[in-house]
Formats: C-alpha cells, sequence, structure tokens
C-alpha cells in the first residue's frame, strides 16, 4: 500500500472574485471547477491546477466574502510548496515584484532553493526550484505564463506539528512515506511521487494554535488510486493506529474519507477517479457553475446567493 502522494489541499479565501485573480492571473493556474461547499451551498468552492485537474496539481479554496484573518498554528498545514523549473526561480521573483504579491528572498531548504510568498489572503506558499516535468500548460490561466515557467504542481507541504513521530507514523505506514531528512526541526517525508511527493513535519512543540479563517488551511487530501486501496488505508488507520475515519463521501469528482492525524491536522483520503471531466468536456472545465445532483433543484436560489464573476 503507497500512495502516490498529495491529491490536493483546501483552504479558506476571501472574497472569490479576488481569489479566482491571484491564482488565474498571477500565478497563471487554470480554474478547473467552479462548484459550491457540498456542505453549505450557499458558499463557493474553487479548484485550480493543470489543465486537466491531474491530483498533485490541485489547490482548492472556500471564498467567504466576510471571512476574519486565519492565524496558523500547530495542527495546521503552514505552507504549501509548488514546483516550478530550478532556472524559473528568477522569473517568478520579478512575476511577484511586479505584481506587488509579499514574498521573500530565495533560501536553501533541503538543498533546493525556495521562494517564499503569500497569496492575497495571506495564506503562506513557495515555489521550489526542481526537475519536475511539466504537467501545466502555461496557456491556461487567465493571464497566460510561458510554459518553461509554468507552476508544474504542488511539491510538498510543510505541516506545524507539536512532535513528529506520531504524524510521521501515519505518513509512513498508511501512505508509504520514507523520511529522507532532516534540518532541525524540520523532517522531510518522500513518497516517491514527481508531483505531490514531499511532506515537511515541523516539529515546533508548543505553540500557539491555529485560528480559523481566510488565509488558512483547511485540510490536506491524500491520493487513493481507487476505492479498494482507500479502504485498505482506512483499514490499517483503525485497526493499527487506532483513527476514527469518517464514511466515505461522494464528492462527485473523487470519493473522500476524513480523519484527524495524532498532530490534529485534518487529512482526507480521494480516490483519482472519476475526475474533473464527468460533468464538463475537458476543454470546458471551469467554465460553468457545477452543482451535485441534490443541489439541481435549487440552482436558482443558489446562483442568486453567489457572487457573481
Amino acid at each position: 500500500m503507497k500512495s502516490a502522494g498529495i491529491h490536493h489541499v483546501t483552504a479558506i479565501a476571501g472574497p472569490a472574485v479576488r481569489n479566482l485573480d491571484f491564482y488565474t492571473r498571477v500565478l497563471g493556474l487554470r480554474l478547473v471547477k467552479k462548484t459550491v461547499n457540498f456542505d453549505d451551498p450557499t458558499a463557493y468552492h474553487l479548484y485550480f491546477g493543470d489543465v486537466a485537474g491531474t491530483p498533485g496539481t490541485i489547490v482548492t479554496f472556500f471564498p467567504l466574502e466576510h471571512a476574519a484573518q486565519g492565524r496558523v498554528g500547530v495542527g495546521e498545514v503552514e505552507e504549501i510548496m509548488l514546483a516550478v523549473p530550478a532556472a524559473s526561480l528568477g522569473f517568478w521573483s520579478h512575476r511577484l515584484i511586479e505584481k506587488g504579491v509579499e514574498h521573500s528572498g530565495i533560501e536553501k531548504r533541503f538543498s533546493e532553493s525556495v521562494l517564499p510568498f503569500k497569496d492575497a489572503d495571506g495564506m503562506r506558499l513557495s515555489f521550489v526550484g526542481t526537475a519536475a516535468g511539466s504537467s501545466v500548460d502555461g496557456e491556461t490561466g487567465a493571464e497566460p505564463i510561458p510554459a518553461e515557467h509554468a507552476i508544474r504542481g504542488i511539491h510538498g507541504v510543510s505541516l506545524l506539528i507539536e512532535e513528529e513521530a506520531p504524524t510521521a507514523a501515519i505518513l509512513t505506514d498508511v501512505f508509504g512515506f520514507t523520511k529522507i531528512g532532516e534540518e532541525g526541526s524540520r523532517h522531510r517525508h518522500a513518497s516517491g511521487a514527481a508531483i505531490g511527493g514531499i511532506v515537511d513535519l515541523h516539529a515546533v512543540g508548543g505553540f500557539l494554535k491555529p485560528r480559523p479563517g481566510r488565509g488558512s488551511v483547511h485540510h490536506l487530501a491524500f491520493r487513493a488510486s481507487d476505492d479498494a486501496e482507500q479502504a485498505a488505508m482506512v483499514e490499517k488507520l483503525t485497526e493499527a493506529h487506532g483513527r476514527e475515519v469518517t464514511e466515505q463521501k461522494d464528492r462527485k469528482y473523487f470519493r473522500s474519507v476524513y480523519f484527524r492525524e495524532p498532530g490534529h491536522v485534518l487529512f482526507e483520503i480521494a480516490t483519482d477517479a472519476p475526475g474533473f471531466a464527468v460533468d464538463e468536456a475537458p476543454e470546458a472545465l471551469g467554465t460553468g457553475l457545477m452543482l451535485p445532483d441534490e443541489y439541481e433543484p435549487l440552482r436558482v436560489r443558489i446562483e442568486a446567493t453567489l457572487t457573481k464573476f
């Protein structure tokens, strides 16, 4: 049993228009799905990624018009790392300056060059120079990025936790990750996947608890190739690690289960199938408001509550 790594990361944003503008115009990602929060259809759920919405390239958001500012704390994803070609960090540094995006200088982590920055809601991200192959079409965003510089997908995430060992046990035993390095309080684990294959455990001991809000990550999803692999992971979680796991939930584009890992981060296991083309043609992804079947009778009412863009 071995996960291919990260499926997607879901966060809370402020106004939907600002969120859309940043990820399609500044970062050049494609809006691959415009739908609603299946648990609260009065709010959008926006998915950004490569041209096909490939697992491992997806960052999703619940945009809330008047959301209070969140605060990163222990038991939360503290940073999403995006893979770009190593030779493109200069391009992205200049682009962040041009677009007025808050960022830091290039630094080294685990022998990789990293350019930290924040999105429009203050969420922590970084560009990581890698040799990963191209998976993102540079012409898909609202403001095209030259293909040679385009984001390749999620490189990995950093989790802010009290101690490494309990979370590491889940990563290694359930998801098949292997510890490959340590720098101070950061412990790097890898699945071997070229995209979405890195999880850094930043163990900080006692620290402030997170405050959910705009700019904070809601949950981290790992890949399961199919229902059988997901079920095997759930069995391992419950029988070997004593985790309480939800029943499977149909998210239309994947099927999911959720649980809190020992460091209190909300983890999801999402199937690769059926994918984002289940209700839109591949060339039309993200162009319409797509609803789960149970909400279709309420479409007029739902559309009236959502910000138009």
